[in-house]
């Protein structure tokens, strides 16, 4: 096969989530752990950093592994799901693997995959393990999938973990409170391992305590260490986000301060993030790592570039100015939110999309009342049928006329919107992935 035939086959043959949301899952770690034996475990051959959380960690991961990169390691990254091209989910110091690479691993386990049968995910998993294990990198920072306990990435022992945040995500799968989806994030806190937790959340920090307690895991709090700041107060879609940093704990050997640090990941929510990325720094320094502060500052400005991140808070155009984001549950989008209300522009439009396999309600009510809105559908079987969703954000006083496709909306957006207007894209990773 080449490569076309070669992601074809497994984008057919594989339940994918995607397509079939919870259908496609593979209930506990068996199939990954038989697929990495019969690899001969590569996972235990390479060094890792494990992110989980709702919100938050893949920009997480990005920003570790721009640093590391930075700072001289050969720097693993596992991320899902892609945006433009599969390959994207496995990168090595922000190249993506190769087609060749890929080619090469399927057909060689094709006949022990059609035995299996594990899951699209299951399978990109083992391949982004035994191509980090066969180019030696120096350490990986591993993105979870989804939830934690039975995350097929969680056969993996860390140098150290980050959970981000915990929102209200994915609940047919994970629960119906912060706590069950709390304790299914937990499940990724190793034994004697650092735990950094991003954010404390005062309702759900006892699980993670007594988790770590449990796992005799060293736990770190970020929010409780840093002080962290939006220092320029320009338009929020400038290219670079300037904060200032302030260690609120000094007594360590390591202090890191800094007045008018550039991000050129300028959402605001970055700033919850760095948070868990910095106390993580400083952890790796503590077991030896050797990053120093320049190392992190020239990281921090370029983390796009150096990682090929796309789609957080991320601009398409000017005049109008377009925007697209990721950011699909109830707290994603109280985020983009604050983004667009830190903005300059006359009116607003906002194409949107999602998944028919979520109560949106909670969302539909967050929307703003006042935008031009143009529903729309991603190109995937799990998609909200884009009249429906008019019908249901009519509920909600959003008005607006529905669209055959993403593109077909974004083009009336385009046609509607004045030069000093912002248009935004975005409620599922889905749209944003079409129009990237």
């Amino acid at each position: 096969m080449n490569y076309r035939d070669t992601i074809q086959y497994l984008y057919s043959r594989l339940p994918m989530f995607s397509k079939e949301g919870k259908a496609a899952m593979k209930p506990g770690l068996q199939n990954i752990i038989k697929f990495c034996h019969k690899l001969g475990n590569p996972q235990e051959k390479f060094k890792s950093i494990h992110v989980g959380g709702t919100n938050g960690k893949g920009s997480t991961s990005h920003m570790l592994a721009a640093v590391l990169q930075e700072a001289g390691y050969k720097t693993g990254l596992y991320t899902s799901p892609h945006l433009r091209d599969f390959r994207e989910r496995i990168r090595i110091n922000g190249e993506m693997i190769s087609e060749k690479e890929i080619i090469q691993f399927v057909n060689s386990n094709k006949t022990f995959i059609e035995n299996l049968e594990p899951s699209f995910f299951e399978v990109t998993v083992a391949l982004a393990f035994e191509y980090f294990a066969l180019q030696k990198v120096d350490i990986a920072i591993i993105e979870v999938g989804l939830g934690g306990r039975l995350d097929s990435t969680n056969i993996i022992h860390p140098e150290l973990s980050i959970i981000s945040n915990i929102g209200y995500d994915h609940m047919n799968i994970l629960g119906n409170s912060l706590g069950e989806i709390a304790s299914e994030k937990a499940g990724i806190i190793k034994s004697q391992r650092p735990i950094i937790i991003s954010q404390r959340q005062s309702e759900i920090q006892e699980i993670f305590i007594n988790k770590a307690s449990e796992m005799q895991s060293p736990i770190t709090f970020a929010s409780d260490e840093w002080e962290i700041t939006r220092s320029n107060t320009q338009n929020i879609a400038t290219d670079l986000l300037q904060v200032d940093i302030n260690q609120k704990i000094k007594n360590k050997n390591s202090v890191f301060s800094f007045n008018k640090l550039e991000l050129d990941l300028n959402g605001s929510y970055q700033l919850k993030n760095l948070s868990g990325v910095l106390s993580a720094l400083e952890q790796l320094k503590s077991m030896g790592y050797q990053i120093d502060d320049q190392d992190i500052v020239s990281a921090l400005g370029r983390v796009k570039s150096l990682t090929g991140l796309m789609g957080r808070w991320h601009k398409l155009s000017k005049n109008p100015l377009t925007i697209c984001d990721t950011g699909h549950n109830e707290d994603g989008i109280k985020e983009v939110l604050k983004n667009i209300e830190l903005s300059a522009f006359k009116n607003l439009h906002m194409v949107i999309g999602m998944v028919k396999d979520k109560d949106i309600s909670k969302i539909l009510a967050l929307l703003p009342q006042k935008a031009h809105y143009y529903f729309c559908q991603p190109d995937i079987p799990r998609a909200k049928s884009a009249e429906e969703l008019q019908n249901e954000a009519k509920e909600f006083g959003l008005q607006g006329l529905f669209y055959e496709s993403v593109q077909s909306a974004l083009d009336a957006a385009k046609k509607n919107a004045l030069d000093d207007d912002l248009i935004f894209i975005g409620g599922s990773t889905f749209v944003v992935a079409e129009i990237i």
